[in-house]
């Protein structure tokens, strides 16, 4: 019998009671988040924890059995929440650094690397630990406007605009395109420790997707580029302040890289152990299908530990091999 272990700290603050705690990382949101929960009380007393903790604290949340802890999120707090009987923290990784005001600004013929850099150059005139940028994903703007937004919001519409990797580790901020980064493979076998799924098997003819990317100039001016195939499933995407051609090709063909592919769609169920987080190749074994084996890039994982074990949602993107 294992037994499951934490180490939760908040500032110089170590949590000592747990009821649950689930982490959400994903490569197609901003944030990665954490939420913890705590009992209201313990001993019939009222945990006063408001008095120890508050928001921008720094979190390391470490999980695992028998005392072998894996490092799972580091990151800050974002929000305390009594209002239920029990205590909720709401977390976020370093990004949460970037939620700070940037002043106003148009910017003519720029680039989102353009964009990302005067983020930083904003946020770090107020920021106590500075940030710096790495970014080799350049998405053309004819113009750019932020106005009375803080640097998140704009993160956010670059990443949802562009469908970059926009990401934080450490003091850095990454702006990359998607699928490119390896962080590290993940092994799963359906005989040993997948312990259910919604996985669908498709062949890549049968993805039929159609991509439309329409772009907005000043004065009105709007182009569309389509990509992929002819009558498939339609989808659209809308660019403000984007009109170059080749910008909007790129864009939709980013799109069809999570869409069009042979293998399989949906998540898996498993696990502590193997240590998986979003950017990991995932390798899926099936003995039965052996046709339909092949490594795949994770996007999102959600874990979740609480009284009956430490448990992993792995959301299966793009077949690599």
């Amino acid at each position: 019998m294992v037994n499951i272990n934490w180490h939760i700290k908040i500032g110089s603050y170590k949590l000592m009671l747990l009821d649950s705690v689930e982490i959400h990382e994903s490569v197609d949101l901003l944030a990665d988040t954490a939420t913890i929960v705590l009992p209201g009380a313990a001993i019939n007393e009222t945990l006063k924890i408001e008095s120890k903790i508050k928001r921008g604290d720094t979190v390391l949340i470490q999980l695992g059995y028998d005392d072998e802890l894996v490092t799972e999120f580091e990151g800050y707090l974002e929000s305390i929440a009594t209002d239920d009987g029990s205590i909720k923290l709401t977390c976020e990784d370093g990004i949460f650094q970037t939620r700070v005001p940037v002043k106003d600004v148009e910017m003519k013929n720029c680039t989102s690397k353009d964009v990302a850099a005067y983020l930083i150059s904003e946020i770090n005139q107020t920021a106590k630990n500075k940030l710096s940028l790495e970014c080799d994903y350049e998405m053309k703007y004819d113009k750019f406007v932020i106005s009375k937004a803080m640097g998140y919001d704009v993160f956010k519409k670059l990443q949802e605009e562009s469908k970059g990797n926009i990401y934080a580790k450490g003091q850095v901020i990454h702006f990359h395109p998607a699928y490119l980064e390896k962080f590290g493979d993940a092994s799963y076998d359906f005989a040993v420790n997948i312990e259910k799924s919604d996985l669908v098997y498709k062949k890549e003819e049968d993805r039929r997707v159609q991509v439309e990317v329409e772009g907005f100039g000043k004065d009105g001016q709007r182009v569309m580029v389509t990509v992929g195939t002819t009558g498939g499933e339609k989808r659209c995407v809308k660019i403000n302040g984007v009109t170059d051609e080749a910008t909007l090709r790129k864009r939709g063909e980013e799109e069809l890289k999570y869409l069009v592919f042979t293998g399989f769609e949906g998540s898996i169920t498993a696990w502590h152990i193997p240590v998986v987080h979003p950017g990991y190749s995932a390798k899926i074994k099936d003995a039965d299908y052996t046709d339909k084996e092949g490594t795949y890039y994770v996007t999102a994982v959600t874990t979740s530990a609480g009284e009956s074990g430490i448990v992993r949602k792995v959301q299966l993107g793009r077949k690599l091999a």
